[in-house]
């Protein structure tokens, strides 16, 4: 039996073993050079070494493999049921041939994890907008947060849209109701959030811009603006500032009421960048959670 396979632009460039792992089978490294070994993966009908770097239009044969990479590895993907995958059309804010920009719902997680199988990048996965393609992850949101999320569509924008980020040419604007009576009306945070990472600690700089909306005496309504991209970096710095976000149960002042059905009241509400001097900019509108929450609090709900 021999199957042959065209690469295509998302895979120009790309070892051969890391091409086969990916879309054929996830084996060990030692099986796979053993199959390449015997002739019995070829490119361009020629034998290569697993080292080779994939060309745009390159003929990949296969001859005498059975992939088991569904029974291995797809037992780890979330299975969406109709009702999840008919609700994406409802909060995707943008689709085009590159990439997707979703509002994504709160209690969802970006990515799967240990804690969560359910995410959003496996139940797009099984939707329309991603027919012939895969979702690529370019930034997280927490599991609790909600708002705009960009996911792209191939190699090359995930490549490009990952390295925006790192050179902070993406800019995000996120809403938060933080606990107390804010008192600058606009200003900056610097600080240096510690983290730890098995037995060592570590710290990194984090940079915040914000800006008070409304406030009572209890509690305040923010627009914040994060030139870093650090892990849980707005919640943990609101709480080093003793404003802690509003119904987050990880980092909060721990004699205050908790209650773990509260709202995470951390919303997404925009991301700018700009790519080939075109300008984009995407608004999330705020969930009903979150619009309930500022009305109880006697907070301003203008956007």
């Amino acid at each position: 039996m021999k199957k042959t396979y065209r690469i295509e632009k998302d895979f120009e460039n790309t070892r051969l073993d890391r091409w086969f792992k990916k879309i054929i089978a996830e084996i060990p490294q030692s099986l796979l050079e053993k199959i390449i070994r015997k002739g019995n993966i070829k490119v361009n009908k020629s034998k290569k070494k697993s080292s080779y770097k994939l060309q745009l239009n390159d003929n990949v044969e296969i001859i005498n493999f059975n992939p088991y990479r569904n029974k291995k590895t797809d037992k780890f993907k979330y299975k969406a049921s109709q009702k999840e995958i008919s609700k994406t059309s409802t909060f995707v804010i943008e689709d085009n041939n590159n990439f997707i920009v979703v509002n994504k719902p709160r209690g969802i997680a970006v990515q799967s994890g240990t804690k969560s199988r359910k995410n959003i990048l496996d139940v797009l996965q099984q939707t329309k907008y991603f027919y012939k393609t895969k979702p690529y992850s370019v930034h997280r949101l927490d599991k609790e947060t909600s708002g705009v999320l960009l996911i792209a569509k191939n190699r090359e924008y995930a490549q490009l849209l990952t390295s925006l980020f790192r050179i902070r040419k993406i800019h995000k604007t996120y809403l938060a109701v933080v606990i107390g009576d804010f008192k600058d009306k606009k200003g900056t945070f610097n600080d240096e959030l510690v983290y730890y990472e098995e037995k060592k600690i570590f710290k990194l700089k984090a940079i915040l811009n914000f800006k008070l909306i409304d406030k009572n005496n209890f509690y305040s309504l923010l627009e914040l603006n994060p030139i870093t991209g650090r892990k849980h970096q707005l919640r943990k710095q609101l709480l080093k500032h003793n404003h802690p976000v509003l119904g987050d149960s990880k980092y909060r002042i721990y004699d205050f009421k908790k209650n773990k059905k509260d709202t995470l009241m951390l919303h997404a509400y925009k991301i700018k960048f700009k790519i080939n001097d075109k300008n984009y900019e995407y608004v999330a509108n705020l969930d009903e959670a979150f619009s309930k929450v500022l009305k109880e609090k006697n907070l301003k709900n203008f956007f």
